[in-house]
């Protein structure tokens, strides 16, 4: 009597595991399917699979996008931002979750309120702020900006996991001799490994779709994202299926690469900083 509810129960968690698999992967089958159909074929039949690969679509989608530039842009805006806010980030929350007093308690308090603080909020201040320093239209503002709107994220992220890391590796370490600075850095900043995977996936998500920001700092379309060059392309008045479903996979493709070659060592990360 015990063993058909279990298997029951099982066999709902298997179907409700595959519904909701195929929930999420259908608006992503349907894109790419989309993207190879002709905008005649799109308006006579909206749900019918492609019955050629028609490679039009793409083939006028990279002439025009300058696809390239923009995702060489995106990577090294992505990558560098990931870099800045995982090392600063880490640095600042070692001390904050050591010394726990008044000062670091405020410190990780303003922390918490750059999470809750919406991104638009901040647009108009940091406009200004580049305006009057030159950072308009630049590599290095985008990138300021990017990581100083993620850094209470690693901040606070940090400091929650380095106080879960045994005081006494600390202790040892110093008995040989070691400042703050060597036991940051051979003792503390190997064992980030597992929280810098998990932040880094939220922080190259963050940074890579962002559109906000590409679009209000940078001017010159030689430095632009990804995310804006698919805006640029596909418009914002009469918007074509031909233009928008391979504008959308080519926006998107970057990103997945970058996850299916790393995604062992996200992967490892998530769970090593679950079993911790």
């Amino acid at each position: 009597m015990t063993q058909m509810p279990r298997k029951a129960l099982r066999f709902l968690a298997q179907g409700v595991v595959v519904a909701a698999t195929f929930a999420m992967l259908a608006p992503v089958v349907y894109m790419v399917a989309m993207s190879f159909r002709t905008s005649e074929e799109i308006t006579q039949a909206p749900l019918a699979l492609p019955e050629t690969l028609y490679l039009g679509n793409y083939a006028n989608a990279l002439s025009q996008m300058n696809y390239l530039q923009s995702v060489l842009n995106s990577l090294g805006i992505t990558l560098s931002v990931t870099v800045i806010v995982s090392l600063v980030g880490s640095m600042a929350a070692y001390p904050l979750a050591r010394r726990t007093n008044t000062f670091t308690r405020i410190i990780i308090l303003l922390a918490a309120l750059g999470l809750a603080t919406p991104n638009f909020v901040t647009i108009t201040p940091i406009y200004v702020i580049f305006r009057n320093l030159g950072l308009l239209d630049t590599y290095v503002g985008i990138i300021i900006a990017f990581s100083a709107l993620n850094l209470p994220l690693a901040v606070f992220f940090y400091t929650s996991f380095i106080s879960a890391i045994p005081k006494e590796l600390e202790e040892a370490a110093r008995l040989d001799n070691c400042g703050d600075w060597a036991v940051f850095w051979h003792v503390i900043r190997p064992l980030l490994g597992p929280a810098t995977a998990t932040l880094s996936l939220f922080v190259m998500l963050m940074v890579w779709n962002d559109f906000t920001y590409p679009l209000l700092l940078l001017t010159d379309p030689e430095k632009f994202t990804v995310m804006i060059s698919v805006y640029r392309f596909v418009g914002n008045l009469n918007v074509k299926p031909e233009m928008l479903f391979p504008a959308a996979v080519l926006g998107s493709l970057p990103l997945l690469v970058l996850f299916i070659i790393f995604q062992r060592r996200i992967v490892a990360g998530v769970t090593a900083g679950a079993v911790k």
